[in-house]
This record gives structure tokens, C-alpha cells and sequence, in this order.
């Protein structure tokens, strides 16, 4: 039995969030305004966070939360989703991450205590590409249909196409990979910013991808697997309306997360769609998004229990 969406996520609450330069080269969504101290941005980012987990929780998301340690820092700590993933057959990956800094974030201890309580077995077999400067960053590299089995990934410094290979066949899952670019022609670091699939629902934003075969090759498959699909904008990928998340809520309910900024700036019909099958959360992220370049999606990484027949 494969499930699509998870009651559970894990988040890190951040210890020393802020502007990370090793990844603002090919991330176009930082900013490294000066305007408000290091300090005052790490204490804002833990603010935004913390609010969040409380609303996700009165929702009735089952929330892991996990202190940073302040040592190391790790600016971009509060992003988990990009070091590891977890699959009901019971196996965990690690992944090769691009910024240095960010290897830090991978932590024996979480990894422990996820092993400990769920039992999985920890992959190795991605990671090690790390060392030949191969990059995949876990579901910021590629968008997971583990209903259907297929994984949906733009190419870019962060996600490698060998790897994408090898680690589909790991999974037995069918690859759809394309090239996707901004209005300034520089591909998206991540696929999680364009792209997000659910039960029923996926949004992309179809004018990002360059080629058209590969933009038919996308929606087509996406038919085939029965998903309604929520076209967004360039305009709107900038305020992180790509950058979704659809978890399982109270009574067991399909639920929609998003940044306050992304659900600003989805249109009516969007929204209408999205409200006939899901609750929509959305909490305000202006900090995180402006410095991290991620979004709510970023912050979340999905724990998805060994299924026991």
C-alpha cells in the first residue's frame, strides 16, 4: 500500500536561521537585505516557525518538532525536507546536498530517534555522491507521486539526472525530468517551488518549463494519474504559491499548507478548486522566505510510518 500524504511531518525549529551565501547563487528567491540584524532575523524566523507548529497542531497535523543545535551553525537547518526521506516499505535516504554548509544539517540523532520510533532502515546509496559533486536534494529535487509511483523533477545544480536514475530504480518509480527557468532564463534551483502534487490536486507552473514536449510529457502524465491541475504563474512562484504541501489533518481530512503570501496571491478560481476536496492552512512566512528562499513546503519533511498489512 503506497499513501500520497502523511499525518506526520518533521521540523527543526531553527537556532541561527538567516542568509545563507553558498546557496544564494543559484537560488533567486534569497535576499540578503541588510536592513534588520542577524539576531533579529533568527529570532523573527523562530517566531514565524513556532507559529506555524501551533497552527498546524490546532489543525490536527501530527508535528515532530527538533530543536536546532546552536553548534554548528546551520542557517538553513529549518529546511529538513532536502537531507532525507522516509517510505511506508520502511527505508529512510540520505541525500548529497550542494552547499557545504548545509551537510551539516544531516544529524545522527534525528536520524536515531526516527529509526528508534519507526523502525526504518537507513539508505545510504544516494549520499555518497556527495564526494563526486552529484547533488539530490530530496523532495526539494523532486516531487514524489508514491500513489502512482513516478517522480517529477527539474534539472538543475541541485539535481543531478544520474542520480535522479539511479535513485528511481531504487524506488521503482518512472522519471519525468525537464528543464524549468525563470523570466531570466536561470533554472529553479528546486522543483518544490514550481511544482506540488496531492491525492488530486497538482499545481505547476507549466509556462516555467522550456521545452513544450516536455511541457505535454508532464501535463499528460499527470492526467493519466488523475490529477487536477492548478496552473500558476511565474508572477505567482515569486510569492511561493509552487511551494505546497498536502498533509492529512483532523478526522483524517486532506489539508492544503501554504505561506500567507502564496495563498494572497492565488486567484478566486484557484482557491475554489483547492476548497472543493481541501481545507487550505496558511501561515505568514515573510522572514523565512525572504532570507531562506524557501517556503512552508521547505520546512517540512514527511514521516511516513512503515505500513503494516
Amino acid at each position: 500500500m503506497y499513501r500520497q500524504i502523511t499525518d506526520t511531518i518533521l521540523m527543526v525549529r531553527p537556532a541561527h536561521f538567516g542568509f545563507n551565501r553558498e546557496t544564494a547563487g543559484n537560488n533567486a528567491f534569497q535576499s540578503n537585505d541588510t536592513t534588520l540584524r542577524p539576531e533579529e532575523i533568527s529570532t523573527l524566523a523562530r517566531d514565524e516557525f513556532d507559529a506555524m507548529v501551533e497552527g498546524l497542531r490546532a489543525m490536527g497535523v501530527n508535528v515532530i518538532v527538533v530543536e536546532d543545535t546552536s553548534q554548528p551553525v546551520k542557517t538553513d537547518a529549518v529546511f529538513p525536507n532536502n537531507w532525507f526521506t522516509t517510505h511506508s516499505d520502511g527505508r529512510l535516504f540520505l541525500f548529497p546536498m550542494y552547499s557545504k554548509n548545509r551537510r551539516l544539517e544531516r544529524r545522527e540523532d534525528i536520524i536515531d530517534m526516527l529509526c528508534s520510533k519507526y523502525h526504518y532502515t537507513v539508505h545510504q546509496e544516494i549520499l555518497k555522491y556527495e564526494q563526486e559533486d552529484q547533488f539530490l536534494e530530496g523532495t526539494g529535487s523532486m516531487i514524489l507521486d508514491r500513489a502512482n509511483h513516478v517522480l517529477y523533477a527539474c534539472i538543475s545544480e541541485r539535481t543531478h539526472p544520474e542520480l535522479l536514475q539511479r535513485y528511481s530504480q531504487l524506488l521503482e518509480y518512472e522519471v519525468i525530468d525537464f528543464k524549468a527557468v525563470d523570466d531570466d532564463d536561470i533554472p529553479y534551483y528546486h522543483t518544490n517551488v514550481i511544482m506540488a502534487l496531492g491525492i488530486s490536486l497538482a499545481f505547476l507552473c507549466t509556462e516555467s518549463i522550456v521545452d513544450i514536449e516536455d511541457q505535454d510529457r508532464v501535463l499528460q502524465r499527470l492526467k493519466d494519474s488523475n490529477k487536477t491541475v492548478i496552473h500558476v504563474t511565474r508572477d505567482q512562484i515569486l510569492a511561493f504559491a509552487g511551494n505546497l504541501l498536502e498533509v492529512r489533518g483532523r478526522d483524517a481530512k486532506p489539508l492544503w499548507i501554504m505561506s500567507t503570501s502564496a495563498y494572497n496571491i492565488l486567484t478566486k478560481s484557484q482557491i475554489n478548486i483547492i476548497e472543493k476536496t481541501n481545507v487550505i492552512f496558511h501561515t505568514p512566512l515573510p522572514i523565512i522566505e525572504k532570507y531562506g528562499g524557501g517556503s512552508a513546503r521547505c520546512m517540512m519533511a514527511e514521516i511516513f510510518p512503515p505500513y503494516i498489512p
